[in-house]
This record gives C-alpha cells, structure tokens and sequence, in this order.
C-alpha cells in the first residue's frame, strides 16, 4: 500500500449544505489511518495479540477498522459533491530501512571481522551476523531491517564516530521486528580496549547519530486489584438443587475454560416429552463439549428409550438400569465415550442416605486445570437430642444407659443414634474430668462406676444423643479451576503486553525483596486492563488505597522487542568486584559522546548491561553540555520507554550534560545509584513517570556502597582510616539528584538498600566537571519540579534531602575518601545568590510508605510540602534545618494539607523474624513493622526548626505499653537546639487515642537516658489549641523548669506540660575549655536546674549550649570545673526589647572584658556595637542600651550578672537581627588553680524569686468546638497548703474539676470520686484523722465499694496521718509502695485493673499541688 497520508483544505466559502462530518477531524484521521495502516499496523511475532476487546490506536484517534473503512466510503461521497474541498497528497517519512539506495549487508559470522563501514557508504542488515566489531563514521550508515525473522546482531562494540550512523526503526516509524544486539567480551581481553569508551559498548562520538525505535508498549502502571499470596486465576462454579427440582439436569461445558454455556432441567419423572427432549437436546451438543449430568429426587418414571439410548451413546454404562429415585451422576466428552465417568446407588428409604458422585479433571493449557464434579444424592442430615439425666452418681454410679432413657423419654430420642456426648451438671465435658468410664457407646449409652475412680465417686453426668433426620434430594455440579497463573488488574490499558513479556510487580511491604518477576500468559478473555500471568505470587502487593494512602503496587514492563544485552560468563572473575559479588559484574554499556548529532533511543530493552568500572553504565550522556534546543538539537535529545534491568552499574546516568528527557523508563535490579547525576553541574534534565525498584548497594563510589564494602575498599581513604559506614557510605538510592534544579515528575522509587530519592549537593564540581560552578552554587539554587513522585520499600527513607560529597582527596586533616558523604546545607535562592530572595523548593503530593526509617528527611531553608501522604514509616516526616542555626536565616519548612498514617490496613505478610512481626494497629493484630516490635513510631518528628506544621491529618497512631508510637514526636538522641517557633495549627486526629497524639520520650528502649541537650529543650507551639485543647498554649518537656511557670498544665501520657510565655533562645559558646558540662537555673525555680552537656564534641575547640528560655526572668549558669574564660552569648529568637538576667558563675578574683557586636552570619562579618561597664548598683543593669551596657560584679556569690537585650527588629522566622546576630562576648580572667564554679549554694536562696505567671494561661476549648471525637481532656487541679500570717497558720485543700473547686471542710483527706468514661463528679467524702489512725476499715470500705474504672482524687488537710495500714489505700488506687508522706498531700488515683500512666502523688511539707489533664475517658493501654 502507498504510504501516503491526506488532509482536507477548505475553501475560503462553506457550501451550502455542507454535511457537518465531512473533512472533519475523524474524517482526515480516517484517511490518514488508511492509507498508513500497513506501516502503524502492529505486527507480532509468535501468538496473536491476547486482548480481543482492545480497538487498535493510530497516535490519538481510537477507532475500529469497520468505521475507518466506513468514514473511509462517507469521504469518497463527500469529495465527488462538494468542490470545496481539495485533498492533496502528502509524503509521509518513509521508514529507515525503505529509504532507496540502501545496500543489502549479510556479514556472517565470525569473530575476527572488524567491520568498518565509512566514506559514504550506507547499509542494510537483514539477517542475523557474528562481527568483531563494528565503526561507523565518514558518512557511513547502519540500518537494520525490519523483517519477519528475528535479527540477532553480536560485536564486542559498536562505534558511531564522525558522521557515522545507526538507525532501528524512527519516531514516525517504529521497528516492529525482534532485533538483539549481543556485546560479548571478557574484561581480560587481549584486544586493546578504546581510550575513551572501553571495551563491550556502543558508543557514539563526537558527530554520531543513533536512533533506535521500537515498538511503543505501557512502561508501567499500577495495579488496580490486590494480589494476595498464593492467589490465582482460581474460580468456583457451584450449581446445587434439592426439593421442587426434580428430574435429569445436565450442564454443558467448554473445555478450553471450564466456562458453564449452557444448562436444562428435564422432568423425565413427569413426562415422557421430557425424556425425548433430553435426547434431542444431548444430541444437538458438538462433539468435543463436555457433559455433566445429574439426577435430582426421581427421574426414572417417565424414561423411555430414545433417552436412554442417547446416553449410552454418550458413554453411560448405568443409565439405561436407572431406577426409583436412584442417585445417578455421569461427567463425559461428547464424542469420546472413553471419557465417561459414571457413578449409580441405589435408594435406601427416608431414613438412610444413598449418594452417586463422579470427579473429573481436565487440562486447559499452560499450566491451567478444571476439576468438574457431579454429586446425586439422598441426603441425611443429624440433630442433637436434649439432655438427659435419668440416674445420678449414688449408689454404684452414674448409669445413663439408651435403652432405660427409651423407656423414661419415649419419642424424644431415636432408636439408633449417630453419636453421643456426655458432660456434668455445670458444663464440664467428660472427656476433661479425667475419670474413667466403664461405658461410653452410643448404642449402650453412659456408665460411670464409683468403684473405678481415684476419689471413689463420680461426678453427676447428663447425656445427649445425634439423631437423623427424613433423607432430602440434593444435587449439585461443581467446576473448580486450578491454574498456576494469575490474572493482574492494571489501571491502564496493557498497550503493547504480549505473551512471553516479562513484568515486574514491585513490593508494598518494607522489603524491597518482595518484588516479583512474572511472564504474560495468552488470555482471550482478559479485558484491556488485565493481562494473565504465569505463576502466583509469594507476598502481598496492594491495588488500592489503604487509609486514604496511595499503595498500589507499580507493574513495570521488562521486554522489548528491541534487546541490547551483554554475554556474561558463568560467574566473576578477575575483578575486585568479585569480593562482593559471585556473578560476571562486565556488562555491555552505551555512551554518548560530547557533540554527537543526534541521539533518540525509545523503546529498548537493555539487559546485562554497565560494568563495576567508573564511566560504563547501561546508558550513559558523558560532559554532553545542552542536549536540547539550548544546545541546538532538535528535536530535543530522550530516552523513553526503556526497560533497563538486571545490570551491574547504574540505568540512566546523565554526566555534566543539561535538558535531557528521561521518560518511561524503568529500572529494575541495578547496582549502585539508578537513575544517576553526576558531578553536580547536571540542570534541567527530567526524569518523567520513570519507575525504579530493587536498588543495591555497587562498589563504585562510597555513596554505593554498603557496610561492608565501605569497610573493604580502601582506596582514596588516607592510610590507615577506618570508615564509618553509616556516615561516609550507605545511600544507595534509586534517583541520586546532584543538582536540586532537575525535574522529577510522576516517578516511584519502589524500593532500594537506602533511599528512595536523594538530593546531594556537590559544593564544588567535581571530576570532568570541575571549575563548572562556583563554590556552594548547588547549595543555593532553586529546586525544579518535583511533583507526584512516590517512594516505597527502601530501607533509610522516602526521600533525603540533605547531605553532599567531600570534594577534596584524602589527607591527614581529613582522612575520609573522596566523594564520601559530608554534611551541607540548602538554602534555595534566586538565581543562586544568598543575598537575593528566596524562593522555596516546592515539593508536591509526594507519597512514601513502608519506608524502615523515613518516609522523607529534609533539611534545608524554605522547603514546602503540600499534598503530601506519609503512612507505615517508621518516622514520617522530619524537617531539619541546622542543628545549632539555620543556614540559610529566616527561612523555614512547612508541611500543609498532608495525611500521616501510623499503622494503616496494610499489614504485609507474616514472618517468623519476631524483630519486624508483632501486635500493632488499633486491633493488635500481627503486622510487619518498620525497624523492631518496640521502635517509637512517629508521623511528625519535630527536630530543630523552625516549622510550619498546618492542616494535616494525622491517622491510626496507637501507643502500646512498650511502644511509644504517637502522631507528634522528637528526634531522638538529640544534641541540637529545639525552636520555640516550631508551629502546629489545624490538626485533626483519626482514629488516634488522645494519649498518643504527642509523646515527648522518656528513658528506655531507643530513646536511651534522655540526657543529650536536645532531648531536654523540646519545645512546639499549638497555636489553635487542635493538638492540646489549649489555643495559643506551648508544648514542653514535663521537667524543663526553665520554660514552665505555676500554671503549667502536666500532661502525663505526653511526658509534657501545657504552657503559656514569651520563649527565646540564647547560644552559649565556651572556649578555654570547651569540655565542660554546664548548669543553667531559673531563679524562680532554683531546685530545678537544667543541666547541659553541650551540642559538639568534647574535643572541639569550642563547645556550644542551646537552651530555650522564657523572656524576662532571671537565670544563673554555673559550671562542673572552672569557668571558661571567653563566653560568646547569641541572642536567638530575641525581638526588639526582649530580655532576659543571666549571672554566669566565675571564681573569687576573676577580671572581665565584656563587648557586644553584631555577627553577619551571611558575609561573615562582625561588628563591634557597644561595651559593658561594671556597676555596683544591680539594678542599674536595666539601664542597657547598645552602645553601653552594665554588668553587676557579686564577688560574694560569685555571679556575674548581665541584662541580654535585644536592641533590633527581626523578621518573622529569623533567628537573628535584621542587623545580624546580637552577641555578649565576655573575656575572662581567671585565677590558676580555681576550682568547679559552682555557685548554687551561695546564689540560692539569695536570688530565688517567687514564680510568676507573665502570660495567662490560655483558656481550655469548649466541647462544642472540639471534634466530635468522644475523647477529650478533662482538667484537674488539687492543692493542699498553709498560709501564715504573722504567727497565725491556716491550712486549705480543694480539688478542682474543670474549673468548679471543690473545697475540703475538715482535717484530714478527702476523697473526691469521678466516672472514668465521663469525667463527671460522682461523690466527695471526708475521712477524719481519727480515722486514719485507727483501723482503716471505713476508707478501705468505701474504696473497695467504688466501682471500676474511677479516678479517686484525694487532698490533706491539717497534720495528717503519715504512717499507717491506710496508706494502702493509696497502694491500691496506683501509689508507690512504702512512699514517705508528709503534712501535704495531693493524689490523683485510679481504681481498676490497670495503672495509667497519670496516677500522680504529690507530698510536701507547706504545699502539695498536681495541676493535670486527663485523657476521657480512660483506656488501658494494651501492651506490647
């Protein structure tokens, strides 16, 4: 056929009457189709395209051939009338291989021929051939046919130099032939390999063209119906008739599917036409179709013998003798009497069962069976008589035998029973009273004899018996399919799957190892969106969502029909490689080459490719500059629609080269980094709905690497350094992004040893690269696109968005080998310029689940998630910026409109590993877990800050007693400063207990002693109260005593308490020392001292303390050796006026220098603002402005006290000034040999304060605006004091519910009781002194009248009793035992099963108090 194509021009005029489908756009698609058909047709080789339902595609136009050809006539017609229209022909791109003068190549085969084809000539292969080698350049041109027979073309390489080309098929025109092109060669060979590409390639230099096409096929989809382990293409048909279905019913079976087509009853009891119509109807089935008949009730009364001989005909030996009611079944092959199974009984009467039964199994093919069987039957069905108890144990025993139980219960029990039970009067089986029987028979009936026992008499027994019923008609046909395969319920149209493609389905669990291979099965009667697989699969992979969480598993396309492989030997050799791995690690690789013509390469599969050497990967775009319009191709240079899998380096790396598409394409089973960038200077290049899954750890670089390997290669670390592998190796990643300004846009990482994306920062370039960019550019440019992206099954996390690469060589300063992690900070900026605007890295409705650590670590500047879903993690989400300060000041991070789910439907498969399978969930049931049965699961993980926390909904968060899972968490083992604006607003909870939406962490399992400085500073602000009930209320560690005040609200599930205040932080760095461990107090609470031990090393040079502390109070700082003698105070989150009193602790004679300046921590400048003048006067200290400040000199106590103010405005989220950061430097001159400066006991009680609430607490939110949750907090306040006034002394007590006091009236306790479901008052009651003194019995008396499930709330009045039996009331309700009281006593108790985590006793001399909330109503934490 022509391959021409048309097109319709109208005439300037319409004419009139023109009918509206002519030269439309269907009709134009139409002709084109046509006269195109038989190049776009899709052509196959082997079995016929599977999916009969599926119309063909011709580009966007879906249409059947019969209206194609039918619009085809419509046109004919329409261009004959109307001269308006003129079609012109057009001449479509003619393939490759049909372009003229094309010479026909057969080169044979052998070894040893180096081909070289150049200098104008251009050739055809069309068959199969063995080369050496093969270079094209000079003007040279490969083609390869397109025929009907598979082309398998084998080189060691294949060169495109200069103007050399080689063409598989093109864009307008794809191969639709079978070609492989097979790169053999071992890396020890003689040959001299080539300087630039190596051995076993395909390589295209500098003026090449390569362009391969083929076929185009779906790359990935998802599946769209879960696949459970073990399941298959399994159906059950089951047919079954009993009473009012009387006669012969026959089903007719196809037996290629097992599929019923057809079934009739014939009542052949009733009518002699029944019985002819049975044999007219047997013998209009075709031959070849099965057969499965049955009798149900009676069918021989009207039988005559035209049916009977049409049976016998069919195989039936036993037909023609049927009888009364006699059960029959017969299952045979029409047309094959040896085929026949038949089964006949006879009938026994009402009152016995009778059953003809006829199993027959038949083979569909691949693999696929069906088993057909056929049951007749008089069916008996039993029932349980009452209990009987005729006789009892007196006497000689218990005798319950039948034939007196006839004579006592005539007409209640039946003449021959089926079985029989016995038990005794309250239950207990016989079988389980261990006495012996001398009878137990169901003909006989039960004997027990006294004589026989060890006690000498028998329990009272009562007997049972199982009596039959009346015979009934039943009849069944059933069809059971058994296969080994499974059908896959994809989201697309499986465009392109053929039989014999291989697919991979990836795992939704947390291994990446649960991805499985399967093979495309034929399957005529798969819809466009299933394809039939071989096998059935081992493990779980999600189709659906689970808890509002996208979790289906990714189906990704292995073949294609164009395959670039290497030959591999049988196992490794000759390499460093083979340390690591057993198998052949010298694959094929392709590289392109700076200024090559034009490179398009799309549909191919390559295989076996990339080689443990740097430089040689399966594809590979190497110091390519531009590869797009920027750089003068066009169209712009892809790679699309490839399946790269099992190779031994990488899938697609892009080098030094910008703009390149990388599109549809999926990786699967690779070595080192997947989809790689390289040296850092790699930008604009998009990777679009790419799909990559089981990522392992490779040799080439430390990032590769995993444990052992980081430990075992010790080239470029300097001599004698042992690696940290956690630290210097270990990120393995399926998408390593060297340079934030790439775009990534609906991709998955489905699985990799590390991590599923990873930006790294490079912060110079390096290798090829080097001198490409500025020092730190990566780290400050803007980030690309990266939308709808998705990341599963990888060990480390989701996503990481940290870290860079050492860019120097090893040396004795620094030992760790080049291009080993390091740290480095993001801070994205216009144009990449810190000192122009910010312009936030935008990341959205990103997906990460069943990652083990992290659904997604980022840290850097502005970093903003939206839309995004985190669920199985085992942390989901934690936002970083730097430690000790944000990097990039005044930039923060925010997660909006996001869902966190804790434990979600997904459970996984079991495992008998006990450290990742245990209870979990809001049911307890067996789940796979992230890192271990007791890790402390969190949704939000709160680090440094500050963050932006808004409209999330956090989901099935469940703590177990063992288990700290909760919605909000803390890093743990945390050393860094925790901002006081750290923001958390809008937040809903679903299906998560109150007491698991935050914990703060407590020593233990994981969290270890909580004794680093992070773990003690936590601090988060609940601006709306959607967290805590508490609008405008701060979230702090329940004994940070420099944050709370006597208002604080203790929140005992959480480890926390609800506060009010003004919070900043103040930096504090030592030098000379820097290894001390410092104390810090508020003078408020002087028996409560903060102790830090600093956020760096001890063997740094300066040591840095980073308490956060609430504004305008006063505070001490005392050291556990001598003071340092310089001290640099930053002011950080201080506004304009704010202030705080600090005396820092130094020896008796000490001298002070004392300076303040302003740090730019930008362009790193200082500059000095004022000095601090001593006075003597303490209150002077108030009068500081920022040229002149005061100190106060208390040689006596040994504080030095200043007033820190801040003197500049600051923006919103900054840490520092405007200005810079407001700094004290404070020079000291210490006397030798001073001891610890300590000055805690000469500074209290001097300079205690009474604590004062600055800020009122905010008021708790009404029921009405909380969620329609049933849980809530309710508020408690107890206090037992005295007051004096001169030498008066007066003594109170009251216990306060939700904001109603309750006031105790006389000495003694009082004991105030509320519902635990409720909350509500139930009772109050007095116990006087006199009372405790004596015997106890009225208050235990009362208490054990409680009911359970109440909160028993007791004050102390007066001097109370402190010792006695009655102290074991408050042991009871959930007290220590043997606790100590005093006069003051205040209790917060619960009577129950259980002890909650909020039982809390108070003691004191002058004053006990408990201020708390408790969760409502009360739930036992189940345990782990």
């Amino acid at each position: 056929k022509p391959r021409l194509g048309c097109f319709c021009v109208f005439s300037a005029k319409r004419a009139e009457g023109f009918a509206p489908w002519c030269c439309s756009g269907l009709l134009y698609a139409s002709c084109f189709w046509t006269l195109r058909e038989e190049a776009t047709r899709p052509q196959v080789r082997g079995p016929a395209h599977p999916f009969s339902s599926r119309a063909q595609d011709a580009g966007a136009l879906k249409l059947s051939l019969a209206e194609i050809y039918r619009q085809r006539r419509k046109m004919r017609t329409c261009v004959a009338l109307l001269g308006a229209v003129l079609v012109l022909p057009i001449i479509q791109a003619v393939c490759p291989d049909k372009v003229p003068g094309l010479q026909p190549w057969t080169p044979g085969f052998s070894e040893a021929h180096h081909v070289t084809i150049g200098y104008g000539r251009k050739v055809l292969l069309t068959s199969s051939a063995t080369v050496h080698s093969i270079e094209i350049l000079n003007g040279g041109k490969l083609v390869i046919a397109d025929t009907n027979l598979p082309i398998l073309l084998r080189a060691k390489h294949i060169l495109i130099g200069n103007k050399g080309e080689l063409h598989i098929g093109s864009a307008d025109c794809p191969y639709k032939g079978n070609l492989t092109i097979s790169l053999y060669g071992r890396s020890d060979d003689s040959d001299e390999e080539h300087s630039y590409f190596g051995r076993k390639y395909v390589g295209v230099g500098t003026g090449g063209i390569l362009e391969i096409h083929g076929q185009k096929k779906l790359s990935w989809t998802f599946l769209n119906k879960t696949l459970h382990p073990g399941e298959g293409n399994e159906n059950s048909y089951h047919f079954e008739r009993s009473w009012g279905n009387r006669g012969i019913i026959v089903h007719i079976i196809d037996p290629k599917t097992g599929e019923v087509l057809h079934n009739d009853r014939f009542d052949t009891y009733r009518s002699k036409d029944e019985s002819r119509r049975l044999a007219q109807y047997v013998e209009g089935v075709e031959n070849g179709q099965i057969l499965a008949m049955v009798v149900n009730d009676e069918g021989s009364n009207n039988l005559e013998d035209t049916a009977r001989k049409a049976l016998s005909k069919l195989g039936s030996r036993h037909f023609h003798r049927l009888g009364f009611r006699h059960p029959w079944s017969f299952i045979t092959v029409k047309g094959d009497t040896a085929s026949a199974v038949e089964d006949h009984a006879i009938y026994q009467g009402t009152k016995a069962s009778s059953e003809a039964r006829s199993v027959r199994a038949f083979h569909s093919g691949y693999g696929e069976r069906f088993t057909i069987t056929t049951v007749s039957q008089w069916a008996q069905e039993a029932e349980w008589t009452e209990w009987f108890d005729r006789d009892d144990e007196r006497g000689s025993g218990d005798w319950e035998k039948l034939s007196d139980l006839h004579k006592a219960f005539p007409e209640r029990l039946c003449s021959n029973p089926l079985d029989i039970e016995a038990e005794t009067l309250d239950g207990i089986p016989a079988n389980m009273t261990g006495e012996v029987f001398s009878k137990f028979d169901k003909n006989y009936g039960f004997v027990c004899l006294n004589k026989d026992q060890p006690q000498g008499i028998c329990h009272n027994y009562r007997v049972r018996f199982l009596c039959g019923k009346l015979v009934r008609p039943q009849a069944s046909i059933s069809i059971d399919t058994h296969s080994n395969c499974s059908i896959l319920e994809l989201a697309d149209e499986a465009q392109g799957w053929w039989p014999g493609d291989r697919l991979v389905v990836a795992s939704t669990d947390y291994s990446m190892h649960q991805s499985e291979e399967f093979s495309v099965l034929p399957c005529p009667t798969c819809t466009s969106n299933q394809v039939k697989v071989e096998g059935k699969p081992q493990f779980l992979h999600m189709g659906e969502m689970v808890d509002g969480v996208d979790m289906r598993a990714e189906v990704g396309l292995l073949s294609r029909n164009i395959l670039i492989r290497g030959e591999m030997e049988a196992g490794c050799y000759g390499s460093e490689a083979c340390k690591f791995f057993s198998f052949d690690t010298f694959g094929g690789h392709l590289k392109v080459e700076h200024g090559f013509r034009g490179v398009h390469i799309q549909g191919v599969e390559f295989v076996h490719m990339g080689q443990q050497s740097m430089g040689h990967y399966p594809v590979h775009f190497h110091m390519n500059g531009d590869v797009d319009q920027r750089g003068g191709y066009d169209p712009p240079t892809y790679v699309k629609d490839l399946s790269i899998h099992h190779t031994f380096s990488r899938c697609v790396t892009i080098h030094g080269s910008n703009g390149l598409l990388v599109k549809d394409v999926v990786g699967y089973d690779a070595l080192g980094h997947c989809f790689f960038t390289e040296d850092g200077p790699e930008e604009r290049n998009t990777f679009e709905h790419c799909l990559g899954l089981m990522v392992k750890a490779g040799t080439l670089l430390p990032s590769d690497r995993d444990s052992k390997m980081c430990r075992d290669i010790t080239d470029g670390a300097y001599p004698g350094y042992v690696a940290k592998p956690r630290q210097d190796c270990s990120a393995t990643s399926t998408f390593w992004i060297a340079n934030p300004n790439n775009n990534l846009i609906d991709c998955a990482a489905a699985g990799s040893e590390e991590t599923g994306f990873w930006f790294i920062f490079h912060h110079v370039p390096t290798g090829p690269s080097e001198g490409m960019y500025s020092p730190g550019k990566t780290e400050h440019t803007p980030m690309g696109r990266f939308i709808n992206n998705r990341a599963h099954s990888n060990y480390r996390a989701g996503m990481i968005l940290d870290n860079g690469v050492k860019t120097t060589q090893a040396n004795a300063k620094d030992k760790r080998p080049f291009l080993s992690l390091i740290g480095a900070r993001y801070g994205p900026h216009q144009d990449a310029d810190p000192f122009k605007p910010r312009v936030p890295a935008l990341i959205h409705h990103f997906v990460a689940y069943k990652n083990q650590d992290h659904g997604a670590w980022l840290r850097g500047g502005d970093v903003w998630l939206d839309d995004c879903q985190f669920a199985d993690n085992g942390i989901g989400l934690t936002l970083a910026s730097g430690g000790t300060f944000p990097d990039d000041d005044g930039s923060r991070q925010e997660v909006k409109n996001s869902l966190f789910v804790g434990e979600s439907e997904n459970k996984g498969m079991p495992t008998s590993d006990s450290r990742t399978w245990g209870p979990g969930g809001l049911d307890h049931s067996g789940r796979t877990l992230p890192r271990g049965v007791d890790f402390p699961i969190r949704g939000m993980q709160i680090y440094d800050g500050p963050i932006n926390v808004q409209n999330c909904t956090f989901r099935k968060y469940v703590a177990l007693d063992g288990r700290h899972t909760s919605a909000f968490g803390f890093r743990l083992n945390n050393s860094w400063q925790s901002c006081p604006n750290n923001n958390v607003t809008d937040i809903t909870f679903d299906s998560v207990p109150i007491t698991s939406r935050v914990f703060f962490g407590e020593p233990g399992p994981w969290f270890n002693e909580m004794q680093m400085d992070g773990d003690k500073t936590t601090i988060f602000h609940d601006v709306d109260g959607s967290v805590s009930e508490y609008p405008g209320a701060f979230l702090v560690k329940e004994d940070n005593w420099l944050l709370r005040h006597p208002d604080c609200i203790d929140v005992p599930d959480w480890r926390a308490a609800i506060c009010s205040g003004r919070f900043a932080q103040i930096y504090i760095q030592a030098r000379n020392p820097a290894n001390l461990n410092m104390k810090m107090v508020k003078d408020e609470y002087s028996e409560h001292p903060l102790e830090l031990v600093g956020a760096l090393g001890k063997r740094n040079h300066y040591q840095q303390y980073q308490p956060v502390v609430t504004l305008a109070k006063s505070y001490t700082v005392h050291w556990d050796r001598a003071a340092p003698a310089e001290l640099t105070v930053w002011l950080i989150n201080f506004n304009r006026n704010d202030w705080i009193t600090v005396g820092f602790c130094y020896p008796k004679g000490t001298n002070f220098t004392i300076i303040s300046d302003l740090h730019n921590r930008l362009t790193k400048e200082t500059r000095k603002t004022g000095v601090f003048m001593r006075t003597t006067q303490r209150e002077k200290m108030s009068h500081t402005h920022q040229a002149r400040g005061y100190y106060y000199w208390d040689e006596d106590t040994g504080l030095l006290f200043l007033r820190v103010q801040a003197h500049n405005d600051k923006d919103d989220f900054a840490f520092c000034s405007v200005k810079g950061c407001e700094r004290i430097k404070i020079t000291a001159k210490i006397p030798k040999g001073s001891g610890p400066s300590d000055c805690m006991e000469m500074a209290y009680p001097k300079y205690a304060e009474m604590p004062v609430v600055d800020v009122p607490m905010p008021k708790k939110l009404p029921r009405s605006r909380l969620p329609q949750a049933s849980e809530h907090f309710l508020e408690i306040k107890l206090e037992s004091y005295n007051t004096r006034f001169f030498h008066i002394k007066e003594d109170f007590a009251y216990t306060e519910v939700n904001g109603k006091k309750i006031y105790q009236s006389e000495d003694g306790v009082h004991v105030t009781v509320l519902d635990g479901h409720t909350g509500k008052v139930l009772d109050t009651k007095g116990f006087r002194n006199a009372v405790l003194m004596g015997i106890p019995a009225q208050i235990e008396n009362y208490i054990n009248s409680l009911k359970d499930e109440s909160i028993v709330m007791i004050t102390s009045k007066g001097r109370l009793v402190t010792r006695g039996p009655w102290t074991k009331v408050l042991e009871k309700l959930g007290a220590e035992q043997n606790v100590k009281l005093k006069d003051k006593l205040a209790f917060v108790g619960f009577k129950g099963s259980f002890r909650p985590d909020w039982v809390r006793l108070a003691v004191d001399e002058e004053r006990a108090n408990l201020h708390q909330v408790l969760p409502m109503p009360i739930v036992r934490v189940m345990k782990l």
